[in-house]
């Protein structure tokens, strides 16, 4: 009798927890998500293919690359044997893509190294420098855009914007030969070669990546800051809810910060994402100015030498990336504003 009393209880939880499993599955947020990834495996595919053709079709290959030119055809042939890469392209691609899928990227042509090592080991150095060049750009494009809209045409706008055109009319290695030459060799303020972990002093760490992270900000900065300021002046200018803000007698600096600044950062968001496979291109030049250890001098240094398993397994990371940086971008649209639905609700 008692065991037939607690057969219902023993069951519920197994019910109650079965049906939030399907609560969470059916999440528009989920599905949403879901899609995502779903559309970025096509998006994965063709970038990897897109790389495996071009690289294949650069004049010589891994073996003749690594032989040198005094190397006779034999020796090439016969090491194009050893490393696979006489076989058709299709072949080589199927190969890779299938130990891909496995979660295998390879080893390196050149040194035999697992692919994934290397890019462990290189990938946080190139992640360091993003990170903190993201942190100097829109730390002084949110408040240098905040200014500029508190007051349109006035004389900070003005100067901001005539600042902000110069920054983004110099290019990155351009600016980072001005830095180097200033900073470096004219002041000695900071050095212009060279890598320190962090665990050697963060302190030291900071400063060696100081001029390559402005290299790389000061033109995102620029960037950042106009069309943040545009977004500002718009939103304070047309939109209902900054005058109604006023007709209650919020202050204007209250107003644009914590109303016109959140609408505004939909935009902000939208090109902090778009910039970021850009930014990883751009970080493979700087790498190699500044002696920077990172994934960008791997993938140069890969291409030289036609690394084929290296350059894959870089611009697939990359490609990832970017496909979830858009991802979080989108989730972060439904954080700032919670009207952003994704899907149905039913």
């Amino acid at each position: 009798m008692s065991s037939t009393a607690s057969a219902p209880l023993s069951a519920s939880p197994r019910r109650a927890s079965t049906g939030a499993l399907t609560r969470v599955v059916r999440s528009p947020l989920l599905r949403f998500v879901g899609r995502r990834l779903l559309v970025a495996i096509p998006v994965l595919w063709g970038v990897t293919f897109l790389t495996f053709v071009v690289i294949n079709h650069l004049p010589g290959n891994a073996a003749q690359q690594l032989l040198g030119v005094n190397a006779t055809p034999q020796e090439v042939h016969q090491l194009a044997v050893k490393l696979g890469v006489d076989k058709p392209l299709l072949s080589q691609y199927g190969t890779w893509l299938s130990h891909l899928v496995q979660g295998d990227l390879g080893h390196s042509l050149a040194s035999g190294q697992s692919v994934t090592s290397i890019l462990g080991t290189d990938l946080p150095i190139t992640f360091e420098l993003i990170a903190y060049a993201f942190l100097i750009s829109l730390g002084l494009a949110i408040p240098i855009a905040l200014v500029a809209a508190r007051r349109p045409n006035g004389i900070f706008d003005r100067t901001s914007m005539v600042f902000s055109m110069a920054g983004l009319s110099i290019a990155n290695y351009i600016l980072a030969l001005i830095l180097v030459y200033f900073f470096a060799v004219k002041l000695n303020w900071l050095p212009a070669l060279g890598w320190v972990p962090p665990n050697k002093g963060l302190a030291t760490n900071i400063k060696y990546l100081t001029l390559p992270a402005i290299s790389v900000a000061l033109s995102l900065m620029c960037f950042y800051t106009r069309q943040l300021r545009a977004d500002l002046v718009q939103q304070l200018r047309t939109e209902d809810y900054v005058t109604t803000a006023r007709a209650k007698g919020v202050g204007e600096w209250r107003v644009i910060r914590h109303h016109a600044l959140r609408n505004s950062a939909f935009g902000l968001i939208t090109a902090v994402a778009l910039n970021l496979g850009t930014l990883l291109g751009v970080t493979v030049i700087i790498e190699q100015i500044f002696g920077l250890p990172g994934i960008g001098h791997e993938l140069l240094s890969a291409i030289n030498s036609r690394d084929l398993p290296v350059v894959e397994g870089a611009v697939f990371v990359f490609a990832l990336i970017v496909v979830l940086a858009n991802l979080l971008a989108d989730l972060l649209y439904a954080a700032l504003d919670p009207r952003v639905k994704y899907g149905s609700t039913n």
